[in-house]
C-alpha cells in the first residue's frame, strides 16, 4: 500500500483507534495488530476515489465492476504477470471488504439487475481474492501474505469490525451535530 498519510496524521490516528476499538475492545479479536494496521492503511487510502477504483485496464480506464476486475486479474485473460494477478486480487478483497463493511448500502447499486456483478457473492469473492493474493508468500510479499490469509479466513469478522467503525463515525457525526445545538 502506498501509505501517503503518516501514522501521526489525525485521520490515520482516528481510523487506527476506531479499528482497534472495534476489533480488539468490542469484538475481542486478539492477535490482529497486523490486520489493524493493514485496515487502517486501506481506510486512509480509500478516502480517495482514485484508490477505490485503482485497478485500471490496458487503456488506463478505471475498472468499476468486480467481474471486470476478476478478468483483469486473471493471468489467462488480461493480467500480464503474476505480480499483476496478486495486485488485482488484493485490491478486489480490499474493495469488497470496504464496501460491504463500511458502506453496505452501496452493494445494492453494485448488484443491480443490469450490473454484471448482480450475481456476485461478495463474501465468497472477497475470501477467494484475498486467498489468491495470500499465496504469493515469497519476497517481497511474504509479510503481507499472512495478513491476506487472515482476511480471507475471517472476511465476515473483519467486515463486521468495519461496520462498527462506520457506526463510530456516524455516532461521532451525530454527537458533533447535537453539540452545536442548545438542547
Amino acid at each position: 500500500m502506498k501509505g501517503e498519510v503518516s501514522s501521526d496524521h489525525p485521520i490515520w490516528v482516528y481510523f487506527s483507534e476506531a479499528i482497534h476499538d472495534s476489533l480488539h475492545t468490542r469484538m475481542g479479536v486478539g492477535d490482529s495488530d497486523d490486520v489493524e494496521v493493514y485496515l487502517t492503511t486501506m481506510m486512509v487510502e480509500f478516502l480517495h476515489r482514485d484508490q477505490i477504483y485503482g485497478i485500471r485496464d490496458a487503456a488506463g480506464r478505471p475498472i468499476e465492476e468486480v467481474t471486470e476486475m476478476v478478468r483483469e486479474g486473471d493471468i489467462r485473460l488480461n493480467a500480464d504477470s503474476f505480480d499483476r494477478e496478486r495486485e488485482v486480487h488484493r485490491h478486489i478483497g480490499d474493495f469488497l471488504l470496504f464496501w460491504s463493511g463500511v458502506f453496505p448500502e452501496f452493494l445494492q447499486f453494485m448488484k443491480a439487475p443490469t450490473s454484471r456483478d448482480a450475481l456476485l457473492d461478495v463474501t465468497r469473492q472477497g475470501q477467494f481474492s484475498y486467498h489468491v493474493a495470500s499465496t504469493f508468500d515469497h519476497d517481497p510479499y511474504a509479510a503481507e501474505a499472512q495478513i491476506l490469509r487472515k482476511l480471507s479466513e475471517r472476511f465476515d469478522l473483519y467486515r463486521h469490525g468495519l461496520s462498527l467503525v462506520r457506526a463510530s463515525f456516524e455516532g461521532f457525526a451525530r454527537q458533533e451535530w447535537m453539540n452545536g445545538f442548545d438542547c
